[in-house]
C-alpha cells in the first residue's frame, strides 16, 4: 500500500529525522513523499526510491541514501571485516579500527571501510564509544542493512 504524506506528516517526519540524526528540513515542503506499507514493513519513499525504513517504529536510513549524503556518525572497519559485514554479520570488536568519540549506545551509525571510506552497512551501536574502546572482543554493532541485502537490491 502506498500513501502520499501530507504537509503536516512531512513536517512531523522532518522533526523525527532532526531529533534522531540532527538533520534539519530533510524533505522540502513541495516534495512528494510516500509511506509504503507491505506486510510487516514500512518505509518512506522519495521519487519512488526508499530513503528510510522502519524497524519497530525507529527510522533507519537506506544505505544508498547514505552513500549519496552521509549524515550518520561513522565507525571504520578493517579490510578483513568487509566480507562479513557485507554478508550481514554483526560487527565484532577486533574488526573495528576507528570509533567516533560521540557514539552512544543505541545510535544508528554507518560502517565504512578503512581504505576507501565507502559506506558498507547501517548498524546499531551496542556500547558507548568509551566502552567499545576498552573491549577487546565480542559483538559491538548490530548490522541492520548492508550492501547486497534485499533492500539494497530492491532500490
Amino acid at each position: 500500500m502506498l500513501k502520499p504524506l501530507s504537509k503536516s506528516e512531512i513536517k512531523e517526519l522532518n522533526s523525527k529525522i532532526n531529533s534522531q540524526f540532527n538533520v534539519t528540513d530533510f524533505f522540502g515542503k513541495k516534495e512528494k513523499i510516500v509511506l509504503r506499507k507491505e506486510k510487516d514493513e514500512k518505509s518512506i519513499l522519495k521519487d519512488g526510491k526508499e530513503v528510510f525504513f522502519y524497524i519497530h517504529e525507529e527510522l533507519i536510513p537506506n544505505l544508498k541514501l547514505i552513500q549519496e549524503n552521509n549524515f550518520l556518525k561513522k565507525i571504520v572497519v578493517d579490510m578483513g571485516a568487509i566480507k562479513f559485514v557485507t554478508n550481514g554479520a554483526d560487527v565484532m570488536r577486533p574488526g573495528v579500527k576507528e570509533i567516533a568519540s560521540d557514539v552512544k549506545k543505541g545510535d544508528i551509525i554507518c560502517v565504512i571501510d578503512e581504505t576507501h571510506s565507502k559506506p558498507l552497512a547501517i548498524c546499531r551501536v551496542l556500547f558507548a564509544a568509551e566502552e567499545m574502546q576498552e573491549k577487546k572482543e565480542g559483538k559491538v554493532l548490530e548490522n541492520l542493512h548492508w550492501i547486497g541485502d534485499k533492500r539494497w537490491k530492491a532500490n
